[in-house]
């Protein structure tokens, strides 16, 4: 049942893909202790606007074989309702290789101008595996500074933290990137910090990344 579920996930997310796209972001990060993949994107689903998909997909794998008991996959497909100009909400279904499923009502505040981009994502949630209510915020942070007429300077940040029934942490991350974009394609140095559990185990990794907004 959980694998029918997985792929009704995977099919809605290439669903939508045929619609109308906002932003798409590719990413690729590889560093000495881990390499990371992970998507994010935003698609308009009716003509005004209003209704739109966020998926969230990530795949992060470690190098060394005693690390990697912490390899992780996530997809998450959220429907959004616009409710005003900066802030939508709607429901998702999350999968996670370490949480297993869970149903998700979130909501979206997003604040952009040409330069900045803030988004910032407060989940509710009840996780099937855990048979428990969490708490989760997402993050995303964007800035870039034009330095001639086709090379900008870009500074991208994403932290995540989920709380399991309201109070004991689970699991957190803080990416950090730091690059030049040339022509839409983006590249430069980077670092990873995850923390996993109620006595939060830490992991860090440094190294390069590449980043293409669609």
């Amino acid at each position: 049942m959980k694998k029918v579920r997985l792929i009704s996930v995977i099919v809605t997310i290439a669903f939508v893909s045929s619609l109308q796209a906002q932003f798409t972001q590719l990413e690729l990060f590889s560093g000495f202790e881990k390499t990371d993949f992970t998507l994010l994107s935003n698609y308009s689903i009716n003509d005004g606007k209003t209704l739109s998909v966020t998926a969230l997909a990530f795949f992060q794998k470690f190098r060394e074989k005693e690390n990697q008991i912490f390899d992780e996959v996530g997809v998450q497909p959220t429907l959004f309702y616009k409710v005003s100009k900066t802030i939508a909400i709607g429901p998702s279904l999350y999968y996670n290789s370490f949480g297993g499923f869970s149903e998700r009502l979130s909501v979206k505040f997003s604040v952009k101008n040409s330069r900045a981009l803030l988004v910032v994502i407060p989940t509710v949630a009840y996780s099937e595996k855990k048979d428990a209510s969490l708490a989760e915020i997402f993050t995303q942070f964007q800035l870039h500074r034009p330095l001639s007429g086709k090379i900008s300077l870009w500074f991208n940040a994403q932290f995540l933290t989920v709380w399991d029934k309201f109070e004991t942490h689970s699991r957190s991350f803080q990416q950090l990137r730091l690059g030049l974009s040339y022509k839409g394609h983006q590249f430069g140095f980077g670092s990873d910090f995850d923390q996993y559990g109620p006595k939060p185990i830490h992991k860090s990794s440094f190294g390069l990344y590449y980043r293409k907004t669609l």
